[in-house]
């Protein structure tokens, strides 16, 4: 196992600079023409949510309402961060990987649902399952089904959920004010934090497969390449799966101590690099859409 260390400001240094560096970056960019600034922003709307991420995991230090603070106000307006951190921590429920009701980030659907879709939804579904329609379109369907899910929890009284909207409204409003008050257009504002969630789409795209060893359902993509930093490491996601606790920066590292280990435990679940989803993906669907060892009798997936 590997040894936890406790955060502090020595060690967490990185995740310090990158926290600086991304809000610097965001209120520079916002000052900046729109050629550059869009897509700039986009870069600096996936990175804080990669900084959540992180943070949801108990970084850069040891108090979680200061972690919490650093990142509360999500960026990209969509996604509270209460929301976030409490359907991630869930996906961690490893036995769950994949599952389409029990698994809040799982891409496939019960079987039973798909076939009563008509035929136009099943192509719209069949293309999000294309890494181009994920880029093109799987903001839009991804957040349909996640706030569908929000406003049937709210009705049926979970509270915790209610309340991290509500906490999420102001601190979304801020963001919209630090973002008018410089003068920059809302729309094209709008249109960053669009392209922001699309990237993290690729993140997404090839986490993981639907497996009937729970431990080869997480890849690895052995990318050190910008999208590798864009997500914080987190294309190495068998070893975060394993460590969940371990700070981002030392994921590579651990990955290549322990090469054979996680080649094992995932069945040789392995990209090298990013460039190789996208020419494999990128027109064609990875899996199907119906979760492929769904049970017919309603039940979970085979494990």
């Amino acid at each position: 196992m590997a040894q936890i260390q406790r955060p502090s400001l020595i060690t967490e240094w990185p995740t310090f600079a990158t926290l600086f560096g991304c809000y610097g970056g965001w209120i520079a960019l916002l000052f900046a023409p729109l050629w550059l600034s869009v897509p700039g922003l986009a870069v600096m709307i996936a990175l804080q949510s990669s900084l959540q991420h992180e943070i949801i995991h108990g970084h850069p230090t040891r108090y979680p309402l200061l972690n919490a603070a650093l990142v509360f106000a999500s960026l990209n307006l969509l996604i509270p961060y209460g929301r976030f951190r409490d359907t991630h921590l869930a996906h961690h429920t490893d036995e769950r990987l994949t599952d389409p009701y029990d698994d809040p980030e799982s891409n496939y659907l019960d079987p039973a649902v798909w076939h009563a879709f008509p035929t136009w939804l099943q192509r719209l579904h069949l293309f999000n399952a294309t890494l181009a329609g994920r880029l093109l379109i799987g903001v839009l369907i991804s957040q349909y089904y996640f706030m569908r899910s929000d406003l049937r929890d709210i009705s049926a009284g979970r509270m915790e959920v209610l309340r991290a909207w509500l906490l999420h409204i102001p601190a979304a409003a801020a963001v919209i004010w630090a973002v008018t008050a410089t003068g920059y257009p809302l729309w094209a504002y709008v249109l960053a934090a669009y392209g922001g969630l699309a990237l993290l789409k690729i993140r997404t795209f090839a986490e993981h497969r639907a497996h009937e060893d729970v431990q080869a359902r997480t890849v690895v993509i052995e990318d050190r390449g910008f999208l590798a930093f864009l997500f914080l490491n987190n294309n190495f996601h068998s070893v975060h799966h394993m460590y969940p606790h371990i700070s981002w920066y030392a994921l590579p590292g651990l990955y290549r101590a322990q090469k054979d280990t996680f080649m094992q435990r995932n069945q040789g679940y392995i990209y090298r690099n990013y460039r190789q989803v996208f020419a494999r993906y990128f027109w064609q669907g990875k899996e199907p859409v119906p979760h492929p060892l769904w049970s017919r009798t309603g039940g979970s997936p085979k494990s």
